[in-house]
Formats: C-alpha cells, sequence, structure tokens
C-alpha cells in the first residue's frame, strides 16, 4: 500500500490558493483512477482505491498546514506504513511555476507542512515539490502563496500539471521518480526535456549575451580593425570577395 498526501489548509476560503496544490493535485489523482468520494478520518479527508494494480490512500490532512503531520502520522500508524510508503505533494516557492522536481528524504525547506510531517514519520518519504515562483521579497511570500491562482496560471501551466500528475500517479506510487519529472516537463512545456539541452540562446526572446560565459560577458569587446577604403589592400580584398 502506498499514501499519497496532499497538503494544504481546509475550507473554500483556500480552494484556490497556491498553497493548496497539494490538495488540487491529489483531486485530480481521485477523479482520474475513480477513487471513491474522500470521507472524514484521521484528521483528514481520505479515500482508497487501486492505481496500476496497487492499492493507494489519498489524504487530505484537514489540520491546516503548519499540523498536517498530526494526520499523516494517524494514518501511517494505522496502515503500518513506513516513510517509504509515503509520498508528499506540496508547493514550492524556490521553483518557478509549473517546474517539478521529486527526491527521498532531504531538508523542509521551510515549507511549515514539512515541518510538521518530519518528525511525526521520520525523513524518508518522497517529496514532490510543486513549483508556484517566488514573489520576489520574502514579505511577499504569505499573500502570494495565500492568493489564488489567476486564469492566465491555470491555464498556462496548471491544468496541464494537475492532468499530467494524474494521467502518470502510478510512477509516484513505483517510485519512479526521474520518469515522473521527466512526464512532468513535457506536459508543461511542451518539449521540456529536449528544451533543456538546448543553448540558451535558442529562446529568441533572450538576449545574445545572456548565453555568454560570465568570463566574456564582463570582458569590454576588442576593438575591430579597421578596413582601408583605398589603396592596394582595398584593391586585393575586393578582388578576394569579388562574386564570380
Amino acid at each position: 500500500m502506498h499514501l499519497i498526501v496532499g497538503l494544504g489548509n481546509p475550507g473554500d476560503k483556500y480552494r484556490n490558493n497556491r498553497h493548496n496544490i497539494g490538495f488540487l493535485a491529489v483531486d485530480a489523482i481521485a477523479r482520474r483512477h475513480g477513487f471513491p468520494s474522500f470521507r472524514e478520518k484521521f484528521q483528514g479527508l481520505i479515500s482508497e482505491g487501486t492505481i496500476d494494480g496497487e492499492r493507494v490512500l489519498l489524504l487530505k490532512p484537514q489540520t491546516y498546514m503548519n499540523s498536517s503531520g498530526d494526520s499523516v502520522q494517524k494514518v501511517t500508524t494505522f496502515y503500518k506504513l513506513g516513510p517509504a510508503d509515503v509520498s508528499v505533494l506540496y508547493d514550492e516557492i524556490d521553483l518557478a511555476p509549473g517546474k517539478t522536481r521529486v527526491k527521498v528524504g532531504g531538508g523542509n525547506g521551510g515549507h511549515n507542512g514539512l515541518r510538521s510531517i518530519d518528525p511525526q514519520i521520520g525523513l524518508g518519504y518522497r517529496r514532490v515539490r510543486l513549483g508556484v515562483g517566488h514573489p520576489g521579497h520574502k514579505d511577499l511570500v504569505m499573500p502570494h502563496v495565500l492568493g489564488d491562482f489567476s486564469k492566465a496560471e491555470q491555464q498556462a501551466w496548471l491544468i496541464p500539471l494537475l492532468d499530467a500528475i494524474a494521467d502518470n500517479a502510478g510512477m509516484i506510487v513505483k517510485g519512479d521518480d526521474n520518469g515522473l519529472m521527466n512526464k512532468l516537463a513535457i506536459a508543461v512545456q511542451g518539449d521540456g526535456a529536449e528544451r533543456d539541452q538546448r543553448p540558451e540562446t535558442a529562446d529568441p526572446t533572450r538576449k545574445k549575451s545572456a548565453g555568454q560565459s560570465h568570463i566574456r560577458a564582463a570582458r569590454p569587446s576588442e576593438p575591430q580593425a579597421k578596413v582601408p577604403e583605398t589603396g592596394p589592400m582595398a584593391d586585393m580584398l575586393k578582388k578576394l570577395f569579388k562574386k564570380d
């Protein structure tokens, strides 16, 4: 059995917040794989079903973000699950919108949901970080994550990302982290895996100097030699580059 946890805050007030992307992802998985309606249990909303033949629990803690671990710990204790049997989906401000990173273990990165879960079940669970972008200043972080996704964000990357998570939830259960990241990148960026391998100057909106090394960018341009317009040298160059 595998437990997939989506983090968020309960209530209509927070439903479409960036902080609730974990809830949205779990809801998308439940719809795609025909899970029954969520029921209240273990201080959360829980549903049980199968994904690619594997028994899976979906959990949305209803304790508010800062106490998410209370609900997760109750579920893991009841079902005798270890950290390796748990995957947690949550918002990550240090990733660009739509970007995803998956890893097992690690720190909490200042995320209050993980900060609550870590001491209750251990660190060895899978963390599926869903980028929502950074507002640019620490004082703006709270209103940013507690703000709703705009319609532009939903169309540009949120809906494609949630659909891809639902389509590829089996990779979460099986622990295919690299495969999952690749699928999600392609869904959001179109050709995300290949695009990362292109030179930076392949982006037509990027200034050419952005593709240079920091050494070259810092070095002043060398003066170009002046080409004489008259005289023997000019005559020779004209003959050399004369078109047939």
